[in-house]
């Protein structure tokens, strides 16, 4: 990605300033609402402490949580976050419950040294997913100083990403440590990768990385397919796929993808052996491996087998570039997690530069162990997907000098 016009928080001034930073603390709850894994609050530490350590400023965080639907919803709130940013810091974290308005401005006059402020869950205001151009200048108007350091979101043109950035000129406003981080380790793998670079998709659905599908086949040596996605690849391949998820509607699509890929001489893999239940629910004892590419009828496959595994891991280890997005079968259920756990113990022992692309990659990762052996796990999903497909990232745009906005 082309960086120009785009200033990074240690290259602006924020003495005496007050500082409004947009972060991702959509951190997963349990059922008493507490928090389960704080990666992404930890993520954010080092912009958050760098705008703390600058003489005289006021911090003011924000961030979404959840899916509220744009309304209130107190078991989304923010405030378990904010009694851990507490805890983390040694700080009295302030959280109002509007926006904006004289009480949110006198409050944030009136901080005093060892407080910040934490904003409550964005999406509880309709016009925060809506792209509100509104709600985004309420929001600037709380700060003289704008970071976006929430990468996992800048993909959307919601107000706290996008609007809200219209309100500060290019002295004002830039990218944090965690976003200058995403776009420096995921534009290695866009511009001039080591070779072979081989990426590995899976994850449910065809429809939802169809773009970056066309995109890797244009770009990678090989392309190694698992998840449910690969069963709408098979079925394209008129192969037998038993109860297994397909995407009718997806199947002349990756039928497209695969002649791209012979094509441009790319190595596309697909499962050539499967772990495969009467359901999602079956229990391990009547979990079986399916030793062929097709699947018995009256059966699903819910996992890669043993020997896909193998071709698949031969092929990791001889890679320099490695791009993983998405699990190779249901990893959270314990029969049908070796596939994933597999392919996350090859990247971290293979001589390659590896990212992650977030979401359930990510998890899976954390859940292997192997995370400290991979070079970049991302905290965006959907934003490492579109980077990747060469797309602009609305969110980071916005931050750019003179950049055309739309009011």
């Amino acid at each position: 990605m082309d960086l120009t016009g785009i200033k990074f928080i240690d290259q602006i001034e924020l003495a005496e300033k007050s500082i409004l930073i947009r972060v991702d603390f959509n951190v997963p709850l349990d059922a008493e609402q507490q928090i389960t894994d704080d990666t992404r609050i930890q993520a954010a530490l080092p912009t958050i402490r760098y705008a703390m350590e600058q003489e005289d400023t006021k911090v003011i965080l924000m961030s979404h949580l959840g899916r509220p639907k744009g309304k209130v919803d107190e078991s989304l709130s923010l405030k378990p976050v904010g009694e851990r940013l507490a805890e983390i810091l040694g700080v009295e974290v302030l959280m109002p419950e509007d926006y904006g308005g004289k009480f949110v401005q006198k409050l944030i006059s009136d901080m005093r040294n060892k407080q910040i402020m934490l904003l409550e869950n964005l999406r509880f205001e309709p016009g925060e997913k809506g792209g509100d151009p509104a709600f985004g200048r309420l929001l600037s108007g709380l700060a003289d100083v704008y970071i976006n350091d929430a990468f996992g979101t800048s993909h959307r043109k919601h107000a706290s990403m996008y609007h809200v950035a219209k309100y500060f000129d290019r002295y004002h406003k830039a990218a944090g440590f965690l976003v200058k981080n995403e776009l420096e380790q995921i534009s290695k793998l866009t511009s001039s990768p080591a070779t072979p670079f081989t990426a590995i998709v899976g994850g449910a659905k065809v429809s939802d990385k169809l773009g970056v599908l066309n995109t890797l086949v244009e770009r990678v040596d090989h392309l190694l397919i698992g998840g449910a996605m690969a069963y709408t690849f098979l079925k394209a391949k008129r192969v037998e796929v038993g109860n297994s998820l397909v995407e009718e509607d997806f199947v002349e699509r990756a039928r497209e993808i695969m002649f791209k890929a012979t094509q441009r001489g790319v190595d596309l893999r697909l499962p050539v052996d499967h772990v495969v239940a009467a359901s999602i629910d079956a229990d391990a004892d009547s979990v079986e491996s399916s030793p062929r590419a097709s699947i018995p009828k009256g059966m699903a496959g819910f996992d890669i087998g043993p020997v896909t595994i193998d071709q698949y891991k031969g092929i990791i280890a001889d890679s320099k570039s490695i791009f993983w997005n998405g699990p190779m079968g249901v990893f959270e259920r314990e029969p049908f997690a070796n596939g994933t756990m597999s392919v996350a113990k090859a990247i971290a022992e293979s001589d390659s530069f590896s990212v992650i692309g977030g979401g359930d990659s990510a998890a899976a990762i954390n859940v292997s162990g192997y995370q400290d052996e991979i070079s970049h796990i991302s905290t965006g999903g959907g934003a490492s997907l579109q980077m990747l497909e060469g797309k602009e990232l609305p969110g980071i745009e916005a931050l750019r000098a003179n950049y055309p906005f739309e009011f």
